[in-house]
């Protein structure tokens, strides 16, 4: 006799992981979410856009990439969510949205239902962090396609901004200064290039390497920092003097940054005014990674950018303080070949 389960998929455990992912999922939420979890579609009262005189919606979508596999190598799955909330929330808040509501898609070879609800409990806390109600998701058993203890995770965040003030590279003037927000870690990029360097050199996740704090998995399992709430306090204390941000994630600082520059201007960044981070560092050396190639594949210790207007500068890094946020003037934008645009990295890193 054939049975779905017989075939690989579990309908109980997808029940018991629903009931299990509940109390999470409760806690991400806005008022605006209508309805809770269980139906077809998520609901969210669009009747918040009043706030708006012109509101444009924007919507972002993204995963984790191969951070999954170390959180699968370590069996730590509670924070692998909060990478993904970071990944879409704060790509959204570069022009200026305010990200209102999320939706998850997970993919495993095998539900386990703690396993689930752990993954969904960090979908859910960073959710909280970036004040974005998780109104729905799925989850998918792919027995045969993916291993059972393999998975994946995706999501897309929807936000809305007055189309008057919308951030835009157009926004960016000769002049701006580039305000540095700390990474949290490596964040959610470069995994290929950092699992590739676990394999060439043997290193152990479980060890505590010197100049580490914590084991070498821990720290590569370090969540995503999520910058939306503070980029969003900015937009409403700075107004017109805020121009864009730049949110580094594949691609590294100069490439992401460069995306927000127009022609005919670059942002320039002094690499003395911060240290690279001692993860990065450690990394770097046992894979013998070329500067050029770990600049261009991992953050390099900054997470967000801020353009602002340079008088604006010293009001912005104390507002950040104040929020708990250590941030820095780490360059400025100038004029450069008409017609042409970029963004650099120059000098040399601030020693420990």
């Amino acid at each position: 006799m054939s049975t779905y389960k017989s075939a690989g998929v579990d309908i109980d455990a997808g029940d018991r992981a629903v009931e299990l992912m509940k109390a999470s999922i409760a806690k991400a939420s806005r008022p605006e979410a209508q309805g809770g979890i269980g139906g077809f579609a998520g609901l969210f009262d669009a009747s918040a856009l009043k706030k708006f005189s012109k509101p444009l919606l924007a919507t972002s979508t993204d995963g984790v990439g191969t951070k999954t596999e170390i959180a699968r190598a370590m069996g730590i799955y509670d924070t692998i969510g909060e990478d993904l909330v970071a990944m879409v929330v704060d790509d959204l808040v570069v022009c200026g949205a305010e990200p209102l509501f999320m939706t998850d898609y997970i993919a495993v070879g095998k539900v386990i239902p703690e396993r689930i609800a752990a993954i969904v409990a960090g979908i859910a806390r960073g959710c909280v962090k970036a004040n974005t109600a998780l109104i729905g998701g799925e989850t998918a058993e792919h027995p045969g396609l993916l291993k059972e203890d393999e998975f994946d995770i995706a999501g897309a965040a929807t936000g809305a901004v007055d189309a008057d003030k919308q951030l835009s590279k157009e926004k960016v003037k000769a002049g701006d200064a580039l305000i540095a927000m700390p990474a949290s870690g490596f964040h959610a990029n470069g995994y290929s290039l950092i699992r590739h360097v676990l394999k060439e050199k043997k290193l152990d996740l479980t060890k505590k390497y010197a100049d580490l704090d914590k084991s070498l998995g821990e720290i590569l399992l370090t969540p995503t920092e999520i910058y939306t709430l503070d980029c969003l306090a900015l937009i409403k204390l700075l107004g017109e003097n805020l121009r864009t941000f730049s949110h580094v994630t594949g691609g590294g600082l100069a490439e992401n940054t460069a995306r927000v520059v127009p022609d005919g201007l670059s942002a320039n960044f002094d690499r003395s005014t911060w240290s690279l981070p001692n993860e990065l560092l450690f990394m770097a050396n046992e894979g013998a990674v070329p500067q050029d190639d770990y600049e261009r594949t991992w953050n390099c210790g900054v997470g967000m950018v801020a353009i602002v207007d340079s008088a604006s500068a010293d009001l912005t890094i104390s507002a950040l303080a104040a929020r708990g946020m250590q941030a820095w003037v780490a360059g400025s934008v100038s004029a450069t070949t008409p017609g042409a645009a970029g963004s650099a990295l120059e000098g040399a890193y601030r020693k420990r």
